[in-house]
């Protein structure tokens, strides 16, 4: 275990919803007894994965259930996935907040925790006395806090208030003095939560800067929970995936993120009427369907890259005269919005305008084709949108289709492997001579 910062091993965490007695005074005294020895609960009943979406008959919950992973020393590993999967139980145990209902998490070295706004300060003492109050908690002299004291400081911007009571702070105040402290004081494993947040965009920036600073510069183990994927993205190497309390995946930072972004979207190539799910819908327009078409191959979800992508929104207009501007949003793996792109054109007139065109009460289908040779071998997901003048009014169908574009080798013979930035067109170059 030299090499390994954090073993994690068969950690589960239950929590028990309604009253918390065994129902029998014998039965709790032996509960007593066995926690007393240090023993598992004798009667933790085998409970319910946290799954939100459905109804619960058991009165235990697991927030967390049969979790297994080991972390290096020196690794920076983003914790990804939706609300309620046990991200910030997981930290909490991790930080010895609270202690894991079975299993163990072994870890070596001081830990320093951003978990929320105000943890590890006490609201009543000034920021200076907070400072040396937390690196009292992970060991530190006096002389070794000062040495990093300036440091915080000058970091969280707070120096004017540095003498005043935390509890007077505002909550972006809060976080950049609790980083500052976190990332600055002398631990060997940092865990941050979406607590950053919190801050501005700036620090922000700033922080996760600081991040693979420590990570990279000083070697210490940085565990971050965030919902910002491009944060994610920058900062760690490797993620792990949690849905449910369970771990789905463990492995490089990217392929973490393209799986949980895609997890739950539309993945047929078409879908029609009530299968559309709406984020907004309109009264004067509605969708009929949405599909991906490939020129030689029909309904697919897979492209080439020399392939064109066809988008169909095939839609009904429910009053006459009525201005609708088709549109799309591609977004890729990381949920950035790759390009917008709208149509202003009548089905009659084929005339684009910003504003398009009256249509007649009916059906209509509106076609988008990405060209070939220009999006690069990764996953995408396409937003819908039918816009009348009264944007409020709009139907929106987010990220109601998913297709995945592959390298197919052939026609990029000199290089076939993971190829850099969001798209990769195939651009026309010349070479000639030059007279000297």
């Amino acid at each position: 275990m030299s090499d390994i910062a954090i073993q994690v091993e068969n950690l589960s965490k239950a929590y028990q919803l309604g009253d918390f007695s065994t129902g029998t005074l014998s039965r709790d005294i032996d509960r007593w007894w066995a926690r007393i020895r240090g023993k598992e609960d004798p009667f933790l009943k085998i409970g319910e994965a946290n799954d939100r979406t459905i109804k619960g008959t058991s009165d235990i919950v697991w927030s967390l259930k049969d979790v297994n992973f080991e972390i290096n020393k020196g690794d920076a590993v983003g914790i990804i996935g939706r609300n309620g999967a046990g991200k910030s139980t997981l930290l909490k145990i991790l930080s010895r907040v609270t202690a894991p209902s079975v299993g163990s998490a072994k870890i070596k070295g001081r830990v320093a925790s951003l978990l929320e706004v105000g943890t590890g300060f006490h609201p009543e003492l000034t920021g200076r006395e907070n400072i040396f109050l937390n690196g009292a908690i992970l060991g530190m002299r006096k002389h070794e806090i000062k040495k990093h004291f300036d440091a915080i400081v000058d970091f969280a911007g707070v120096e004017k208030y540095i003498d005043t009571p935390v509890k007077r702070y505002s909550s972006g105040m809060y976080v950049r003095l609790a980083f500052a402290v976190a990332a600055h004081l002398e631990s060997e494993i940092l865990i941050v939560d979406e607590v950053l947040a919190v801050g501005d965009a700036e620090f922000q920036k700033k922080c996760l800067g600081k991040m693979g600073e420590v990570s990279k510069g000083e070697g210490r183990t940085i565990i971050f929970v965030s919902h910002n994927m491009a944060a994610i993205s920058n900062l760690c190497t490797k993620a792990i995936l949690l849905k449910h309390g369970m771990i789905q995946d463990f492995d490089r930072t990217r392929l973490i993120i393209e799986k949980y972004i895609n997890s739950g979207k539309e993945n047929e190539a078409q879908v029609i009427g009530t299968d559309i799910v709406l984020k907004q819908q309109s009264s004067i327009i509605a969708f009929h369907a949405l599909r991906l078409l490939s020129a030689g191959r029909g309904l697919t979800t897979i492209f080439a890259i020399d392939e064109q992508v066809f988008i169909e929104i095939e839609y009904d207009v429910l009053i006459d005269n009525s201005i609708i501007t088709p549109s799309i949003h591609l977004i890729d793996s990381m949920g950035s919005c790759i390009f917008a792109t709208f149509n202003g054109a009548s089905a009659n007139t084929k005339v684009d305008t910003y504003y398009g065109i009256p249509l007649l009460k009916g059906r209509y289908k509106s076609t988008c084709i990405i060209p070939a040779n220009f999006l690069n071998d990764k996953n995408y997901s396409i937003s819908a949108f039918l816009v009348p003048p009264n944007y409020a009014d709009a139907a929106v169908a987010e990220e109601a289709l998913a297709f995945t574009v592959e390298e197919t080798g052939e026609m990029r013979k000199e290089y076939t492997g993971e190829w850099i930035g969001v798209i990769r067109p195939k651009l026309a170059w010349t070479t000639t001579p030059v007279l000297l």
